[in-house]
């Protein structure tokens, strides 16, 4: 760990010479991305020097103790110090690995959530349903937007699938940790036996992608428009706003009929897919780089099962990090923060523990 502290301190050092030499001072570009890069490095450098002058202290502390000579009242008051700066010095230590871990460059992303009825009929749907509700309650906890980019309703209240954008700072890096398959267990409300129901629904989290990332050559596109069977269907139908994307190469299909207007639909779905293809070749990239072993929290496998919803217990469950509420009404009502924090915490230490097995 201290090696690395060393490079990026010598690294931090050389951008604040580079920045103050007159000849790279005319080039604004320049100036700029060495300007962020050292602004990215300071707040970890700034700890490397807190952390240094605490193991300074700390030697000093243990050099007094050392001394045969020394007063019993100094020796008692080093020991109590060195207790407090070996307890300072491991809080840093840790707040330094956290920071020394690679960040994920999606995290900043905006996502594209899509919820599908899984295994349950119209119960499935109704799931699915109350899973967007929770997600949408969620970003309004933190301050972001979401937006309606598709939705198949059931009928009953429910939906076949419904997809969903949510943009703020920092969306995908807490809802990349709900890809997967969600279940609950409840008394379903047509259910006059009273029997407990299982039934699922998949989620999965795309980042989202701009054009510069991911290049859609127009002639790998079948659009087609069609009427709406959304509200004021028939005029929609007349109109034929809906749209329908297919990409040929992948035979991936994409509609969007949630807004009135053609080219309003079409630049979603085309929002859609790309993000659809951004995740693809992600996980392609993975795959070539043989990285058998993912963690499952994170991985967004629909074949995980990764959080029960269970009605009479009044209980959820995620089963990657074994956290257990009884909250269940708050959950649903996007009190998941719990579970994002827990999820989070997991995924440091697992990326900690990583770190120091390669350096040993």
């Amino acid at each position: 760990m201290l090696e690395q502290l060393e490079k990026i301190e010598e690294r931090y050092e050389e951008l604040t010479r580079l920045m103050g030499d007159p000849d790279v001072a005319q080039n604004y570009e320049r100036v700029a991305e060495y300007a962020k890069e050292r602004a990215d490095l300071e707040e970890i450098v700034q700890t490397y020097h807190d952390y240094k002058a605490v193991m300074e202290e700390l030697t000093g502390a243990r050099s007094l103790l050392e001394e045969e000579e020394s007063d019993p009242e100094l020796r008692a008051l080093a020991e109590t110090e060195i207790t407090r700066l070996e307890k300072q010095l491991e809080e840093m230590e840790s707040r330094l690995w956290k920071m020394l871990i690679p960040k994920d460059p999606r995290d900043s992303k905006d996502v594209i959530v899509e919820i599908r009825a899984g295994a349950g009929g119209d119960e499935a749907g109704l799931f699915a349903a109350d899973l967007y509700r929770m997600y949408t309650r969620y970003a309004e906890r933190q301050g972001w937007k979401t937006e309606l980019l598709s939705a198949h309703p059931t009928g009953v209240g429910g939906y076949k699938e419904i997809i969903f954008s949510v943009r703020g700072q920092g969306a995908f890096s807490h809802f990349k940790y709900e890809s997967g398959v969600h279940r609950v267990q409840r008394v379903p409300i047509t259910e006059s036996s009273g029997r407990i129901h299982t039934s699922t629904a998949t989620v999965a989290v795309l980042p989202e992608a701009d054009e510069v990332e991911v290049h859609i050559d127009p002639n790998d596109l079948t659009i087609e428009a069609y009427g709406s069977s959304g509200p004021g269907g028939q005029h929609m139908q007349k109109n034929a706003t809906a749209i329908r994307i297919v990409h040929k190469p992948t035979g991936m299909v994409v509609t969007c009929e949630s807004e009135r207007s053609q080219t309003q639909n079409k630049l979603r779905a085309l929002s859609i897919l790309r993000a659809r293809l951004y995740e693809q070749e992600r996980r392609k990239q993975e795959a070539s780089l043989a990285e058998n072993r993912r963690s499952q929290v994170g991985s967004g496998e629909r074949s995980e099962k990764i959080r029960t919803y269970n009605f009479p217990q009044n209980r959820v469950t995620d089963h990657r990090v074994g956290l257990t509420t009884h909250q269940l009404n708050n959950v649903l009502d996007g009190d998941i923060e719990e579970f994002i924090a827990a999820l989070q915490a997991h995924e440091q230490a697992r990326r900690i523990e990583e770190m120091v097995t390669s350096e040993d």
